[in-house]
């Protein structure tokens, strides 16, 4: 090789390794290619060995043990004299990039890449584009239950130790309202009042979408990727509006990496588990897959009660238990629409200065009674009837005229009369052909008897509840 100048050697080296990186790129494919290698820079060349450079210790793993012989082969076929090709984490930002523009500086009989003092921390992350947190989502406010006891469990484990092994990233998912932001927002206000110093970022997914949109657009990505990697725990909620948005996916991916590697923690929340989430790349669904993954399932009727216990005690208001039982019991869906209930109540009462009661909450919540009424079949009824009585689904159309056949009758007949718009004389007809006053008589004998037996009011109650849940 003639001597050349230092120049001339950036030159050189440039044009080789864009040489090898254009036949890699060749070999794995273009996604192949921009998933995994497109981050390589040219760290320095000294003697026998060539130095690649690498922004996570995840992405250097990975491509030392996949990409690691064919680069050294690679690197032996155009240049005869390296023997060592080492992959590294870059601890400065690398000057020769895939363009290989940057000048090298001369060092002795090698050449090393200059390099620019390491990314500065960045801007308080806490600016204006970071959602703000809730003050009522906080730990103490989070009312605990079966269906969430371990997601519970699991945020309180991240809020008192982040980036634990085993807990990053962790990955709520769950139904709609059923408090995966609850116990987000919880994290991050036990992790800024035990540990101030850390610093903690709470955004959506789609306005990380928007804010990685308008840094391209305003050519500020490297402010954007500063103020991310600067944080010390992210929370992402609701990833499931990335789904189909691949370069935002690839950001938070990168993104990911860097903190995780950093020994940050990362929390997301999403309406599916990361192997249900189809439209997510398989890299990101994999490694989100890889910390803590804790389900929110759906409200039983004792946590919803406990919930809207809680709530009343709060408000410091006196809800009659039978109302907040009704509540419990036909709002089923999530939540929100169960506290969203209370605070009509609330207000209701506050305004037209009326006590809550019973018939206040049928009044004041039809609209929302009527949309979360169960839709129960007459079949329905007589064969949960039947299977209580250990009777056959024939004796609820049969002539039989005995108690132990034509009590549970009279009992399916008065639950039909309750739980389904049907007139008397279809409840009738579905019970044998039976007189619309043969079910009148029915109605009117099962709520007799509620009234005169405990032990019989307690049956019926048990039927009504098990067919509306």
């Amino acid at each position: 090789m003639p001597p050349e100048t230092s120049g001339d050697m950036s030159a050189h080296w440039a044009a080789g390794w864009a040489k090898i990186r254009a036949r890699l790129r060749s070999e794995v494919g273009e996604v192949e290619y921009r998933t995994w290698l497109r981050q390589m820079s040219l760290g320095g060349i000294e003697g026998d060995e060539v130095v690649i450079q690498l922004p996570t210790r995840f992405l250097r793993d990975w491509v030392n043990s996949h990409y690691g012989d064919r680069l050294r082969a690679l690197w032996q076929a155009e240049v005869p004299t390296i023997r060592r090709v080492t992959i590294q984490v870059a601890t400065a930002e690398p000057a020769m990039t895939e363009a290989g523009s940057a000048a090298p500086q001369a060092e002795g009989l090698g050449t090393r890449l200059a390099q620019r003092p390491a990314e500065p921390r960045g801007a308080d992350p806490r600016s204006e584009w970071i959602a703000p947190l809730e003050p009522r989502f906080t730990f103490d406010t989070f009312v605990v239950g079966k269906p969430n006891e371990f997601a519970h469990a699991c945020a309180r484990r991240v809020a008192e130790r982040p980036a634990s092994p085993g807990f990053n990233p962790m990955f709520l998912y769950g139904g709609v309202g059923l408090g995966k932001t609850h116990l987000m927002h919880a994290i991050a206000w036990a992790i800024r009042e035990a540990q101030p110093q850390r610093t903690v970022a709470y955004m959506s997914a789609e306005k990380f979408m928007y804010k990685f949109i308008a840094a391209i657009r305003s050519q500020s990505m490297m402010e954007f990727k500063e103020t991310l990697r600067a944080v010390d725990v992210l929370m992402i909620d609701d990833l499931q509006f990335l789904i189909g948005k691949d370069n935002t996916q690839e950001e938070f991916f990168h993104t990911f990496n860097a903190l995780v590697d950093q020994g940050k923690q990362i929390v997301v929340s999403s309406d599916k588990p990361p192997s249900d989430l189809a439209g997510i790349e398989d890299r990101l669904r994999t490694r989100l897959g890889h910390g803590m993954v804790a389900d929110l399932h759906a409200t039983t009727y004792e946590l919803r009660l406990s919930i809207l216990q809680a709530k009343a005690a709060a408000a410091q208001v006196k809800v009659p238990d039978k109302v907040l039982e009704l509540l419990a019991n036909k709002i089923t869906a999530n939540v929100r629409e169960l506290e969203g209930a209370l605070n009509r109540l609330v207000a209701h009462a506050n305004l037209f200065g009326r006590p809550i009661t019973v018939d206040s909450a049928h009044e004041v919540l039809q609209d929302l009674l009527r949309a979360h009424e169960r839709r129960v079949s007459i079949e329905e009824i007589q064969r949960k009837v039947a299977e209580h009585y250990n009777l056959r689904m024939n004796d609820m159309i049969s002539a039989r005229r005995a108690r132990n056949v034509a009590r549970p009758r009279q009992v399916a007949m008065y639950l039909a009369k309750q739980l389904t718009q049907r007139s008397l004389p279809e409840i009738g007809r579905r019970f044998g052909g039976r007189d619309h006053t043969t079910v009148m008589h029915a109605v009117s004998r099962v709520t007799e008897l509620i009234d005169q037996d405990v032990a019989f009011a307690e049956d019926v109650a048990l039927l009504r509840k098990m067919l509306e849940t």
